[in-house]
């Protein structure tokens, strides 16, 4: 699917938004990360959470000011709760959706949890997905971080050649530690970040988002609300996901194993399964699974590449890589799933078609001086429409990431 691109106007400023899939349920996304919307359909991981969303009903994402395609935000005048909230309002105005669920993760939970509370006629239902309340503790409330640790962690990040820690570990691996030895997710979480928001923008919202507070908000709060929370998250205790589920009136809480903050992982389809059950009263996750190969296919050094030719050029560099992709797919009855932004997802029913498929993608893009590598994995898959998930597209994944420039890797089961 692809998604359609609008401007929503509010107050003096342009906020981008997206549109993702179709339906009478209408979902909006509100997230705190400074990864912009045309950035996230780049990881397979990310766009394969987007798209079971959107396979719920029309899913907008949205850019806040400063971030990605949205206006930059004034000096002087810094983002605050009340002004992400009157954002999301923006965007549905913009798209003229009366009513809509709202769908946040982390700090953006704080606008959502406002607009729930002061534009209850807006809301349809609301997901909190590892949100909070409050991030700091203080008098009344021992949860959450300490503001010494806290503070030191803002002090850290207004220097821009410095990388964000916490207790010895870097954002990635707090924020995603199940994703810390993918190499092409960290690749698209490293360049994905850099690019959505320059330092000074990202400081000022993650130090709007970390010393808010928005629990007096939480008994206005009288909207269907799911709060789901994973145990080890270290980013965002789960402490303070109990608090908002004991606080909401009527609150579902729903606790997950597991340590990743970002919801976009591998485990991602736990969140979503509770996620559509809450919606919709039934879970389609254990839809048909069928037998497939699976190849994914990656420019080597992409990032280096793009900046050495430019936007122009890497742009009609892309448009070669993916002209020669798509023929080889064709050329051995394999399927596009997917793109990536530099690589494509493809299945096909034969692995003996995947691998010569695999080879003559290689061998054509040395041809034009492109260095591909491409991993190959065949198992069981869980289809859902025309997307494809489960461990095996996970695999794949993996391999191709530990492929070398020009080469082809595959998994013991497709050699064998």
């Amino acid at each position: 699917m692809e998604a359609t691109t609008g401007y929503a106007k509010c107050g003096d400023a342009h906020v981008a938004y997206s549109v993702l899939g179709s339906g009478p349920l209408q979902l909006q996304y509100v997230s705190s990360y400074t990864i912009s919307i045309d950035s996230l359909d780049d990881d397979p991981h990310v766009a394969h959470y987007f798209r079971r969303l959107s396979s719920l009903g029309s899913l907008t994402r949205f850019d806040g000011r400063g971030v990605g395609m949205s206006d930059p935000i004034t000096h002087g005048r810094g983002p605050t709760v009340e002004s992400f909230a009157d954002e999301v309002v923006a965007v549905l105005d913009a798209r003229r959706v009366e009513r809509a669920v709202l769908i946040a993760e982390a700090g953006g939970g704080l606008a959502a949890i406002e607009v729930a509370a002061s534009r209850p006629d807006r809301v349809q239902s609301l997901v909190l997905v590892n949100c909070y309340a409050r991030a700091i503790r203080g008098d009344g409330y021992p949860y959450g971080h300490t503001r010494d640790l806290v503070e030191s962690f803002l002090n850290q990040n207004l220097d821009p050649s410095q990388s964000w820690e916490l207790d010895g570990s870097d954002d990635l691996t707090l924020i995603a530690p199940t994703m810390k030895g993918d190499a092409r997710f960290r690749e698209w979480w490293q360049r994905s970040s850099r690019r959505g928001a320059s330092p000074a923008s990202a400081l000022a919202l993650l130090t709007m988002t970390i010393y808010a507070d928005v629990r007096d908000r939480l008994a206005r709060i009288a909207t269907p609300t799911l709060v789901i929370h994973r145990a080890g998250n270290r980013f965002i205790p789960v402490e303070l996901g109990r608090y908002l589920a004991e606080h909401i009136t009527g609150a579902r809480y729903v606790e997950l194993p597991g340590s990743d903050h970002s919801p976009w992982t591998k485990s991602g389809d736990e969140i979503l399964d509770e996620i559509e059950e809450f919606l919709t009263g039934q879970r389609t996750s254990t839809g048909e699974r069928v037998l497939a190969t699976v190849i994914f296919t990656d420019i080597v050094d992409s990032t280096g590449r793009a900046a050495a030719l430019g936007d122009r050029a890497w742009r009609a560099f892309l448009d070669a890589h993916d002209a020669i992709v798509r023929a080889e797919l064709q050329r051995y009855g394999g399927r596009e799933v997917n793109t990536t932004g530099d690589g494509f997802f493809g299945a096909f029913d034969s692995p003996t078609q995947a691998a010569r498929c695999a080879r003559s993608i290689v061998t054509a893009a040395a041809d034009n001086n492109i260095a591909v590598r491409v991993g190959v994995h065949t198992g069981e898959c869980e289809r859902r429409g025309d997307d494809l998930a489960g461990l095996t597209v996970h695999i794949a994944a993996r391999i191709e990431a530990l492929a070398a420039s020009g080469e082809v890797l595959v998994s013991r089961t497709v050699r064998d």
